[in-house]
């Protein structure tokens, strides 16, 4: 029984696929968890808290206040309580109230008390879930640092096909399990991250810069610190932001910003993640005043700027780990191989242009793992939490043979 001892707090709310959290329910029993069952008022219309308290051999909460045998359910004490608060389904309503502060029921109570890890799956039809408000409401959470499970590919409720059901309870489980067990993997370990894009100042007003969101390296740094690292993100002109205590922010704008940041931080880094797209050119000159439109042609004149991973691959000491990313839109495995060998990169993370949901702006992203020992391993279309994921396995194998 791998959750042995293990308290996890389980929040049920609306949705059709509210009837998975028997099996669920069963499931972490099963594993030897102790399972406190919340319950949003609509997830009611859905499955009988008579189901859940036989599964979980508990009352299951639902409301503040019970009439029936005068007991008040304090949310403090239920978000003290749990070493994991999993909230499956979460509606597109109730992700919402938790990425605004929205507090109406004792399950959003709860989860604005809790102190311990969130863990959210959410489950709705398709169009919903591509939705840009639950889009950018997953991402709100994701930079608290709650863990999201994204929803897998299927057949949904209202017959159409495609990205939107619950993830499956094994599935769950297995994230559960995975969790705890490498839960402070990363304890004592401090770990350099860049993100997002850089801007080079043509003048007050303009720059050169690049689509990148910052998404994966946000992703990285909250996956990183949830396992307990002491994350360093130096992010470049992002919306996105990370919350998780065990990160430190270094906003930049430019790429001379950036390497002055990483080069103070290279030296105690234990691992190196390079996934900001920095801008190889800099204008040589810029303007103190908005440049003023005169001719039909404007020439600027840009220098090199300096490669931020080759620098400081070449100061790596044999304990560092350094971790380079390469986005191409041609000759994508002999460009990759090029960085994996100039930047002194241990590996390197392959994502095409070419390839659809990956790249800038998007949150799933397809890529190929290639490794300084000359073996690769192709992923497939993934979320980038999930991708975060397997590239923290990937360290550890690395780690494990340096």
């Amino acid at each position: 029984m791998q959750l042995q001892g293990k308290r996890i707090l389980l929040g049920v709310t609306g949705s059709i696929a509210a009837y998975k959290a028997a099996h669920l329910t069963r499931l972490l029993v099963k594993e030897g968890a102790e399972v406190q069952i919340i319950m949003s008022t609509s997830a009611l219309d859905f499955i009988t808290p008579l189901t859940l308290a036989t599964l979980s051999k508990k009352p299951v909460l639902e409301a503040f206040y019970d009439r029936k045998s005068g007991e008040w359910s304090n949310h403090v004490d239920l978000g003290l309580w749990a070493d994991l608060f999993l909230v499956a389904p979460i509606s597109a309503n109730t992700l919402s109230k938790f990425a605004n502060g929205g507090c109406d029921n004792l399950l959003t109570a709860t989860y604005l008390s809790a102190r311990c890890p969130v863990m959210v799956a959410p489950a709705m039809d398709l169009d919903m879930y591509q939705h840009p408000s639950v889009k950018a409401n997953l991402d709100k959470i994701a930079s608290f640092g709650n863990i999201i499970l994204e929803a897998e590919s299927g057949e949904l409720a209202s017959g159409l096909m495609g990205q939107g059901r619950l993830m499956e309870p094994e599935h769950i489980v297995e994230r559960v399990i995975e969790h705890f067990s490498a839960q402070q993997d990363f304890k004592g370990k401090t770990v350099l991250i860049t993100a997002g894009p850089t801007h080079e100042a043509i003048d007050p007003v303009r720059f050169i810069g690049n689509h990148s969101s910052g998404k994966m390296g946000i992703a990285l740094a909250n996956a990183l610190a949830q396992r307990g690292a002491d994350v360093k993100l130096v992010l470049g002109p992002s919306s996105l932001a990370a919350s998780h205590d065990n990160i430190t922010t270094f906003p930049v704008k430019s790429a001379e910003q950036m390497f002055e940041v990483c080069k103070k931080h290279h030296p105690m880094s234990d691992y190196c993640i390079f996934a900001a797209a920095v801008a190889d050119y800099t204008p040589e000159e810029v303007a103190t005043q908005k440049i003023k439109k005169k001719d039909d042609d404007m020439m600027i004149r840009l220098r090199k700027n300096v490669d931020i991973a080759a620098t400081l691959g070449k100061q790596k000491k044999d304990h560092q780990v350094h971790i380079g990313f390469a986005l191409e839109t041609n000759q994508e495995e002999e460009n990759a191989l090029g960085k994996l060998n100039r930047k002194n990169f241990d590996m390197v993370v392959l994502n095409s242009m070419n390839d659809n949901g990956a790249g800038f702006q998007h949150d799933t992203n397809k890529v190929t793992f290639y490794f300084k020992d000359g073996h690769k391993e192709p992923l497939t279309l993934l979320p980038k939490t999930e991708v975060a994921t397997q590239i923290i396995q990937a360290i550890k194998k690395i780690s494990s043979r340096n």
